[in-house]
């Protein structure tokens, strides 16, 4: 999972991106407003995280644009203020979950979840296909019960795959969310590891099919 947080305060920015990366959660951190906005448009994401107090330009603004752009993203609302009046203007305006400051970390990564499992229609909290199943707790992937022998970025880039089975994820997404926080990653790199992943999946039922123009789907066979 990928999630853009929207938070202004540093503290608490910092703190959240250590500990949701730690629990296996990708976060884009942006501490103004008219960044998210930003980000929001030119980058992929599976859910944000948004604080209402945002300088440059609010989070009701920010999620006001989101929706008028008919962008279906997951918005969980973070937010010190705490009060019935502010909880139903932002569910209103399009948020899809409201945690008032201060809370647990067990219930963000929980309620982030969710959210993202509604968004796809997806039930069952697991990453898997058919038979390849993503250990978070290990963080390593089961192949028919046996554990799969992978390189960080080969675990990556399969978890990526994994976690939107079924749908192509071109070779910018894959970097985006694999790579992002290293710089001059070519997209050849990522032509390196899917070869790498698919000799590695060879008749285990599970395969990375190339759909020309749009990019790589992990199906089960």
């Amino acid at each position: 999972m990928r999630i853009l947080l929207a938070e202004d305060e540093r503290t608490l920015g910092t703190w959240l991106c250590k500990a949701l990366e730690h629990a296996g959660i990708q976060v884009e951190w942006v501490d103004d407003g008219r960044l998210a906005d930003r980000a929001l448009q030119q980058r992929d994401h599976d859910a944000l995280v948004l604080d209402l107090g945002l300088p440059g330009m609010d989070g009701h603004r920010v999620l006001q644009r989101l929706r008028e752009r008919d962008q279906r993203l997951p918005a969980l609302i973070l937010t010190a203020r705490d009060s019935l009046d502010e909880r139903v203007r932002a569910l209103n305006a399009g948020a899809d979950d409201f945690l008032a400051k201060p809370f647990a970390l067990a219930e963000l990564e929980a309620r982030l979840h969710a959210l993202v499992r509604r968004a796809r229609g997806v039930e069952h909290p697991r990453v898997a296909c058919g038979p390849l199943v993503y250990d978070g707790a290990r963080r390593q992937f089961m192949l028919r019960g046996e554990p799969l022998a992978l390189s960080p970025r080969e675990l990556g880039v399969l978890r990526a795959l994994a976690q939107r089975s079924g749908e192509p994820l071109s070779k910018e997404q894959i970097i985006d969310r694999v790579f992002s926080d290293e710089e001059d990653v070519h997209r050849e790199a990522v032509e390196v590891f899917v070869y790498r992943l698919r000799k590695r999946l060879e008749g285990s039922g599970v395969r990375i099919v190339t759909l020309r123009g749009l990019g790589y789907v992990l199906e089960a066979d």
